[in-house]
């Protein structure tokens, strides 16, 4: 079992987008900047927000932070992100998800101008993924892609078994690994909650992406021999024992899974810190005009 340290390849990644960084200042060039707009006090946006700051730092970026409480209103966000479209000096910038139940995130999504949308959200993006077009491509997925290829690991005619569909990770992770790339050419299958003969089509799976938000629920007798598992769950379990008052969990039962893997991602460790860097990435592709100019 070969453990996928996505720590330790963000570091690495981290280093590399500074060195660029510090290219761009010197030739005269504009230092990238990152503006996040954050909506009340959910713990695990507060610390996703807090993670994207440090990361800025390290890789040499300037960030600003724009927080709302989550009695804002909808056209009130709405406006903001309209006038941050408007602004010459935001080149690009995110709104941190998810967002309270009276405000449409698909509204806010598709009003972000999709120029400067790193996160890789807007239709147009995703469009422009699905048909292999330079786009920005949703961080969670591009950090997937981007351990496989740092791993060497081959994808080309394997099955590859995606558990959950949402729009984030499932869909266009699943799109990324069919494209005529490396990673990609595999067989792809999609599983979800109405997908029958789960376990079959997990056993069967060369690479399993498990993205459910489920805690646990891939089990030993799911994986089979020499298979490389990809864990994206981070769900937040109570323990008592620690100082926060919660662990973060993965979809995978790791200490059963584990063995049987010829890779594995850990969480927290793997995934998570990929997800951080690869919106670092797209900000510097941001920054050096290389999608949109």
């Amino acid at each position: 079992m070969n453990l996928i340290d996505g720590k330790a390849i963000a570091a690495q990644i981290k280093q590399e987008i500074a060195a660029e960084v510090a290219e761009i200042i010197a030739q005269g060039g504009k230092r990238p900047h990152l503006a996040a707009i954050l909506v009340g006090h959910d713990g695990g946006s507060e610390t996703y927000v807090e993670s994207k700051v440090k990361a800025c730092e390290a890789c040499g970026f300037g960030s600003s932070l724009i927080r709302y409480e989550d009695t804002v209103t909808e056209e009130e966000l709405l406006a903001k992100v309209r006038e941050l479209n408007e602004n010459p000096d935001i080149d690009w910038f995110i709104v941190q998800l998810p967002l309270p139940k009276h405000i449409s995130e698909q509204k806010v999504i598709e009003t972000i101008d999709y120029r400067k949308d790193v996160d890789g959200f807007h239709p147009v993006n995703v469009g422009r993924m699905s048909i292999g077009l330079p786009c920005y491509v949703s961080a969670t997925p591009y950090g997937i892609l981007e351990l496989l290829k740092r791993y060497r690991i081959e994808t080309s005619g394997k099955k590859c078994v995606v558990l959950g569909r949402s729009n984030i990770v499932g869909k266009p992770v699943a799109s990324l690994m069919m494209q005529k790339a490396y990673p990609g050419d595999a067989t792809v299958t999609v599983c979800h909650s109405r997908s029958k003969d789960l376990l079959k089509e997990c056993r069967e799976a060369d690479i399993l992406i498990a993205a459910l938000g489920q805690p646990h629920f891939v089990k030993a007798d799911m994986v089979k021999e020499g298979a490389v598992v990809i864990d994206v769950g981070t769900t937040r379990v109570p323990d008592a024992t620690r100082p926060s008052g919660f662990k973060l969990t993965g979809d995978v039962l790791f200490d059963e899974v584990a063995p049987k893997c010829a890779y594995i991602t850990p969480v927290p460790g793997g995934v998570g810190p990929m997800t951080i860097v690869s919106l670092m990435k797209n900000t510097l592709l941001a920054a050096r005009k290389a999608i949109y100019s």
